[in-house]
């Protein structure tokens, strides 16, 4: 949907492994600029516990598969066997878009839409991912998959030109990305 005067909202994507606290940075980034408009991706896999119910569209399998199917989402990823996906946007005039994907879909995205903003977040160090993973309730050995796959998907974000954001303080990661999102802005009028 157009923004003003005719510009297309502008597509910011927040990814990186898990564990990196793409969430909690997103949630900031909301907060702090009403611009922001998060596009809810859509999964498969079961609720964390403790993970709030709108954190994700759940849903099985067919379902997902069929939303697929009908040309629903912008991107879709399959990891650890379950499957991810991000609807087509719709937002009000005026807003930006914020997808917070794994660097599987912002690859996709990326291709699409060349033009999209892409930021990737990764956690200080390999010890503190696998502390964040089990701290929100994966079990180990899933904690261990993920955290195996953080190098491969760093390589790939830095591989698709995006700005590495490492989250070590939380504020200073915040205002990193805010900087970078005011940078792209200053080019279009919205």
């Amino acid at each position: 949907m157009p923004g003003p005067a005719g510009h297309p909202p502008m597509i910011i994507v927040v990814s990186g492994p898990g564990g990196v606290g793409k969430g909690t940075v997103v949630e900031r980034l909301l907060e702090a600029d009403p611009r922001l408009w998060l596009s809810r991706s859509w999964t498969t896999r079961s609720r964390r516990p403790g993970e709030a119910a709108d954190a994700y569209t759940f849903v099985d399998r067919e379902t997902f598969e069929r939303y697929s199917a009908e040309g629903g989402f912008l991107e879709r990823a399959e990891f650890l066997d379950n499957l991810y996906g991000t609807p087509m946007p719709q937002t009000e005039p005026g807003l930006d878009v914020v997808l917070e994907i794994d660097v599987q879909g912002a690859a996709q995205v990326k291709q699409h839409h060349p033009e999209a903003l892409l930021i990737f977040l990764e956690a200080p160090s390999r010890d503190v991912q696998m502390q964040r993973l089990t701290g929100r309730g994966d079990p180990t050995e899933v904690a261990a998959r993920r955290v195996a796959k953080a190098d491969s998907e760093a390589g790939a974000g830095r591989d698709l030109g995006a700005h590495l954001v490492v989250n070590d303080d939380l504020e200073q990661a915040v205002h990193e990305i805010e900087a970078v999102i005011a940078a792209a802005r200053g080019g279009a009028t919205y």
